[in-house]
């Protein structure tokens, strides 16, 4: 079984909005925004309205970047989530019951303290690059094997 998510990376020439995510899956990670796409919901529009509950801004210009699939030996279904970026929104982020958001430069992303993954695809991203990848975890906190490809430029 697969479960399909949104991941959205708002940012800038020089800094990038991440929030810590307060409950559920990663929490104390800092992230993206993004979760679950409801029934009869477009992926894209899954992206810009999980911004909006956790961040509460609103991005302008979303951009399809990559797919990641993931497994985790200790989850019982493959997760597969759809990337986006965004560089315009509306609005000024806030804290909300699910993430903290916080500006970080791009020298300064906290990818210690994030999902193992981040350190391969986001610095992609950053880059104009989109991207489709596969990770392997043996439960949240190890890598155990991962593949990543460059699909050409945004």
């Amino acid at each position: 079984m697969k479960t399909i998510l949104t991941l959205c990376m708002i940012y800038n020439d020089t800094h990038i909005l991440l929030g810590r995510k307060k409950r559920g899956l990663g929490t104390g990670f800092w992230n993206g925004f993004g979760g679950h796409v409801e029934d009869g919901e477009a992926i894209a529009d899954a992206a810009v309205r999980e911004v909006k509950e956790e961040a509460g801004i609103m991005p302008r210009d979303v951009q399809h970047r990559g797919v990641l699939d993931f497994e985790i030996a200790t989850h019982p279904e493959l997760l597969q989530v759809h990337v986006f970026s965004a560089q315009e929104f509306k609005g000024e982020p806030r804290e909300t019951g699910e993430m903290e958001p916080r500006w970080f430069t791009h020298r300064e992303i906290p990818f210690d303290q994030m999902w193992k993954d981040d350190r391969y695809w986001l610095p992609l991203l950053l880059q104009g690059n989109n991207f489709e990848g596969a990770f392997y975890f043996k439960d949240n906190d190890t890598l155990v094997n991962h593949v990543i490809t460059e699909i050409g430029r945004n």
